[in-house]
């Protein structure tokens, strides 16, 4: 084979896929994957990255972070939540809509777009926003590139009241015509806002307040609806964030039923319970709570039988102030996470938790399936973008909030030692990070192609775009 055309050489490592495990040398040719062939084979590149004794992994797509920018670029940036991605080897996000101002207009997705562009070390997506008053702008969304829609049916940071339903049946009726995928966060908000303000009277700020306020039925009831929506309506729906095993039939029997639903869960979801909640107090506020234990070995179920489809971080950063007061009430909710993910779980996976095969199934694969990015991103083969990790499973590290990307000085996860290493990132070609360091460009990240499979839009003639232009008699 010439090298005439090659830029790159990844040699000596072991590849993985979801069905399989390879020693293999992969070349790259400016942003693609061009082969992947047997050790030996390949003439001498100009750049190779020796990757014996490594696994070579497609680069984790994360369908769940929040950069804060605009509005709250104190506490994360697009420059630094991408940071933190490419370091932790995820090499694609999708950026919810609850900035300030929130992501349900051309103007302010052009803002967030803008920010993206001039900053992002990875690719991304931008999803828009679903509520009760931009219903009437989403087809325009659609036409300026957001990746997918974010419906939040129970509050979180940011306080975007929920839609009624019907204007949220409403939006599913128009994502269904076009083919795009909700992701909704799927908590009852009326059980929550009525708990919390009974205990606020009562006197509870403990940590374990916050999960009282949010039992499970506020999940199994939220996610039946929006399931309910979805499957009426013919609309792709995700499941952001699984926290408890109580809903995990519902998403069960819709998936055999053909609904077009895909669920995530989270790291602290898989490994931490209540138990972690008592000791670190605020610091693991997040929306949905850990639970109780009993609820993450379902999830790991879940995730075995194929319930639940991916894993994600709900990457949430706060400024350590934001995160420290007693009084629980007065914490913000949520995290970083995408820099730690894969060293977590790549140690879950020398635990026995999972193979590494299935990790890449749940990281890389699935996600770049749910939002249509596949071929492209989510696989390690000739003509895929070159989005490529190169791990080490033996030699691990201990997690220090010091050592983060993200602006967020502050993780649940300090002090966690890990057994495994994301030695580099490659993001469509381009190293972004070598041994361990940050040396990618700013601006390098570019928005990810996205083509969804053709709509299945159901009840056409019930929807509320058929009812409004029926003939009067």
């Amino acid at each position: 084979m010439s090298n005439n055309n090659i830029n790159l050489i990844i040699r000596g490592g072991k590849v993985v896929s979801p069905s399989s495990t390879i020693e293999a040398d992969v070349a790259i040719s400016d942003e693609k994957i061009v082969a992947v062939v047997s050790p030996g084979v390949l003439p001498k590149a100009e750049r190779e990255i020796d990757a014996a004794g490594h696994y070579v992994l497609p680069g984790a797509i994360d369908s769940h972070v929040h950069f804060r920018e605009p509005g709250y670029a104190y506490k994360e940036d697009w420059g630094t939540g991408t940071a933190a991605a490419a370091c932790g080897g995820t090499t694609s996000v999708f950026e919810m809509p609850n900035t300030n101002p929130p992501t349900g207009t051309l103007e302010a997705l052009k803002l967030k777009q803008d920010c993206a562009a001039a900053q992002a070390y990875v690719d991304y997506g931008i999803y828009g926003l679903l509520d009760e008053d931009n219903i009437d702008v989403l087809e325009d969304l659609i036409g300026a590139g957001v990746s997918g829609f974010k419906c939040f049916m129970g509050n979180t940071f940011g306080d975007l009241p929920a839609p009624s339903d019907g204007a949220m049946l409403e939006g599913f009726e128009i994502l269904a015509r076009h083919g795009y995928r909700c992701t909704v966060h799927a908590e009852n908000p009326s059980i929550m806002a009525r708990r919390q303000e009974r205990m606020v009277q009562a006197g509870r700020t403990d940590p374990l307040a916050h999960l009282a306020a949010r039992p499970e039925v506020c999940a199994v009831e939220a996610v039946g609806r929006a399931v309910a929506f979805a499957e009426w309506t013919g609309a792709r729906l995700h499941i952001a964030h699984k926290s408890s095993k109580d809903a995990l039939y519902i998403l069960k029997d819709a998936k055999a039923r053909g609904v077009d639903v895909t669920v995530e869960t989270c790291p602290h979801y898989l490994l931490m319970s209540t138990d972690d909640m008592t000791t670190l107090g605020g610091a693991l506020r997040v929306n949905p709570p850990v639970r109780e234990p009993g609820h993450a070995e379902a999830l790991w179920e879940a995730l075995h039988e194929g319930t639940i489809d991916m894993i994600a971080t709900d990457h949430a950063p706060h400024q350590p102030d934001e995160k420290s007061s007693k009084n629980i009430w007065e914490c913000d909710c949520g995290f970083p996470g995408v820099e730690t993910q894969m060293p977590i779980m790549l140690t879950q996976v020398n635990a026995g938790r999972m193979t590494l095969n299935q990790y890449v199934k749940w990281s890389a694969h699935a996600p770049a399936h749910a939002w249509g990015c596949y071929p492209n991103k989510g696989v390690i083969q000739a003509g895929s973008d070159a989005d490529i990790v190169v791990v080490s499973l033996d030699k691990g590290y201990i997690i220090d909030r010091e050592n983060l990307h993200s602006k967020s000085k502050m993780t649940v996860w300090h002090g966690f030692e890990t057994t495994a290493t994301v030695a580099w990132t490659l993001v469509r070609g381009r190293t972004v990070v070598e041994n361990s360091v940050l040396i990618g460009e700013s601006g390098w990240g570019k928005k990810i192609e996205q083509k969804m499979p053709e709509p299945a839009p159901q009840n056409i003639e019930k929807s509320m775009d058929a009812i409004v232009k029926a003939p009067r008699f």
